[in-house]
Formats: C-alpha cells, sequence, structure tokens
C-alpha cells in the first residue's frame, strides 16, 4: 500500500508541475498542444505504473527512488531539473506570443517519434529487471547482454532520446528545442560515469563493454 500511495503521490505531483509550467506561462486553458502532449505522456505512464504494480513492484520501486549518490550525478540530475521546465516554459511562451509556427506534419512525426521511445523505454524495462533511475548496483545484479543490450550498451537513454527531444514540437514550439539541445550533451556525461562506477562494481561488465561496441547510437558512438 505504501508503494502504491508514493507512486500515485509522485504521478499526481507530476501532472500538476507539468501543466503549471505549461499552462501558467501561456495564460491559458486554450492550449491544445499542451492537452495533447500531456495524455500522450501521463496516460502510458499511468498504464505502465499499473503494470509494474502487478508484475514487479520491485522494479516500480526502483523506478520511483532518484536519490543520486554518485557526485557526477547528482550534477546530471541538477542539470536535468532546469532543462525539462526551461523547454516547458520556452515552448508556452511561444505559443502564448505565437513565436514560431510548427506545421502540422511535424507534430504527428515528433508524436510519432514519442510513441517509439515510450514503447521502447517498455521494452528495456521488461528486458532489464534491474533498471533504476539511479545509478548503482545491487546486491546479486548480473549483466544484461541480450535483447536490445545486445545492441547498444543504454538502450534506456537512446529510448530517452526519442522521448524527450521532439517534446517542444508536440507542443507546437521550435525555440523549445533551444534548451533541450543540451540534454544529449548530459545524457553523455551520464554514460561515461555510470560506465566507470558498472566497470568497477558489476562483474563482467568490462566484458561486456568490450562485447558491445556501442554505447547509445550503433555504428556511431
Amino acid at each position: 500500500m505504501k508503494l502504491i500511495f508514493d507512486a500515485l503521490i509522485k504521478f499526481s505531483l507530476g501532472v500538476v508541475l507539468v501543466g503549471a509550467m505549461l499552462f501558467l506561462p501561456a495564460r491559458t486553458l486554450d492550449y491544445p498542444f499542451a492537452w495533447f502532449f500531456m495524455g500522450l505522456l501521463f496516460v502510458p505512464m499511468f498504464i505502465a505504473g499499473i503494470v509494474m504494480m502487478v508484475k514487479s513492484p520491485a522494479l516500480l520501486k526502483r523506478r520511483l527512488d532518484a536519490k543520486e549518490k554518485e557526485s557526477t550525478q547528482k550534477g546530471v540530475i541538477a542539470l536535468s531539473g532546469l532543462i525539462f521546465p526551461l523547454g516547458f516554459l520556452t515552448s508556452a511562451l511561444d505559443f502564448r506570443f505565437s513565436m514560431s509556427s510548427v506545421p502540422f506534419i511535424a507534430v504527428v512525426i515528433a508524436s510519432v517519434l514519442f510513441v517509439f521511445g515510450y514503447a521502447m523505454f517498455g521494452v528495456v524495462l521488461y528486458q532489464n529487471e534491474y533498471l533504476s533511475r539511479t545509478v548503482k548496483v545491487e546486491e546479486g545484479q548480473r549483466v544484461v547482454d541480450t535483447g536490445l543490450y545486445g545492441i547498444v550498451r543504454h538502450p534506456m537513454y537512446l529510448a530517452t532520446l526519442f522521448l524527450f527531444l521532439p517534446m517542444p514540437i508536440i507542443l507546437g514550439s521550435f525555440y523549445g528545442l533551444i534548451p533541450f539541445a543540451f540534454y544529449p550533451v548530459i545524457i553523455v556525461v551520464r554514460i561515461l560515469n555510470e560506465e566507470k562506477l558498472l566497470s568497477r562494481e558489476l562483474a563482467g561488465y568490462s566484458d561486456y563493454m568490450k562485447k558491445v561496441k556501442y554505447r547509445l547510437l550503433p555504428f556511431i558512438w
């Protein structure tokens, strides 16, 4: 019951905070892009939470834990905490003052990429029972090297690129892309630091890095 309560509280706070960051700067509730975006974001999230609660409460608990211990990762989380409010604020102001006009087809493509990212994230959750929001190694944890993890070492972060980078376009803003453009840089820093910890503390991870050569993008990096 505590886990259910914690999940509902964090979900509700997320809905309220995202709504506030979009509708308050826009100074209107008549912001169709924002309503559409919130539906795309929170409906699958709610469904995924129910599935995890039924199938793997331990995984849900890991996903709710956002307390980083690594100093570098704390910095990464702090910067991420700036990017999203700035991106939402910029997108909402863009809508309010009609600074840019996003073609409908671009919104459709961005939405498809967003849903694809959600689907990829779901596959990653299914394939890696140790997936956590924080960088840590748990007792009994083993290296996952099959499925998407057999293609790139960090498919979860690849999924977040598909999720986060299209957000401003879904919100009908080109200017909102400016804050979000820094997100890939933050992900690179997080990955490099995470791999140092995993190589040091997770048995077999160094061999896994030799087996799967690409961190994030196949044939690129």
